[in-house]
């Protein structure tokens, strides 16, 4: 349980982060809250030779409000996100999401950027994202680059950043009219981890009926992914008993769930199916 050496740099700058990560392409990893690079580390699954630590980059930690846009900066705390005042009026997932990550400790210290950037497929952040059609910043030695959350998350732990590039923001699109927001998950009795979790992204019609929905699913896969044909099935209907039976059949469509020594796959497709027509249920009676 002790990581192989390394060197631990401490940038102060956004800028000085990247040319140190741009001095070791292959050897340099970017450390945050670290819940998930340390474990690893001490296990040797990951032996970085330079650990660039981010999270002394204040201007990497904020919540604000941009024209029609939310940004929030990559080194933002879960409890930052959870206690948002902001948030809870203007993006109500957010925090609803934050709350049920591990525990004050872990909320205190783990970052969202953290947790977007690691794409574990049991993160909760990812599910967040995908429902909020977020877009994310990331920056280099090449300049800025802008990724549409769906296409940021790759594979297991894998995603669209590319070596000697940080996230630097999270772009969500403020929801406006009748919405409703809600966050279901099962929680994993060790890790806390999800089982299974769903974001819903709820936008309804003046006559109650679905405007349009956002799906976000955790837990299940080898990455977290948008569950486009609940989406299909939702829109337009009112949002009924029948509609929703209809439209959770769809939420593992192409997608092959995981096994593990917890759940099978048959499982975890059960409780997406279950935990999927109750987010939507909560979304649609948050919607205002």
């Amino acid at each position: 349980m002790i990581p192989v050496e390394f060197d631990y740099k401490v940038p102060a700058t956004l800028d000085e982060a990247v040319a140190l990560l741009a001095g070791d392409l292959d050897g340099a990893k970017v450390l945050a809250g670290g819940h998930s690079l340390i474990p690893a580390m001490k296990l040797r699954l990951a032996q970085p030779q330079l650990l660039v630590d981010i999270a002394r980059i204040k201007s990497l930690a904020y919540i604000r409000e941009e024209g029609d846009q939310i940004l929030i900066g990559a080194t933002t705390t879960h409890y930052q996100l959870e206690s948002s005042d902001l948030l809870k009026t203007v993006c109500p997932l957010l925090p609803d999401c934050a709350r049920s990550i591990g525990d004050v400790q872990v909320r205190n210290k783990g970052t969202i950027g953290g947790s977007v950037a690691h794409s574990d497929p049991a993160g909760d952040w990812p599910a967040a994202v995908l429902a909020l059609d977020a877009e994310l910043v990331v920056v280099g030695t090449s300049g800025e680059r802008t990724v549409k959350a769906e296409n940021f998350f790759v594979d297991l732990l894998t995603t669209d950043l590319q070596p000697g590039e940080i996230l630097r923001e999270i772009r969500i699109k403020k929801p406006s009219g009748r919405f409703g927001h809600a966050y279901q998950k099962v929680p994993h009795p060790a890790s806390g981890f999800a089982v299974v979790g769903v974001a819903v992204n709820l936008v309804l019609n003046d006559d109650g009926s679905c405007k349009s929905a956002g799906v976000g699913v955790t837990g299940v896969a080898v990455k977290a992914y948008r569950a486009k044909a609940v989406e299909t099935a939702l829109a337009g209907t009112n949002l009924d008993d029948n509609a929703l039976a209809t439209a959770v059949e769809h939420v593992c469509d192409g997608i092959d769930p995981s096994t593990d020594l917890y759940a099978s796959g048959d499982y975890r497709r059960h409780l997406a199916k279950v935990h999927t027509r109750r987010a939507i249920q909560a979304a649609k009676a948050r919607a205002k």
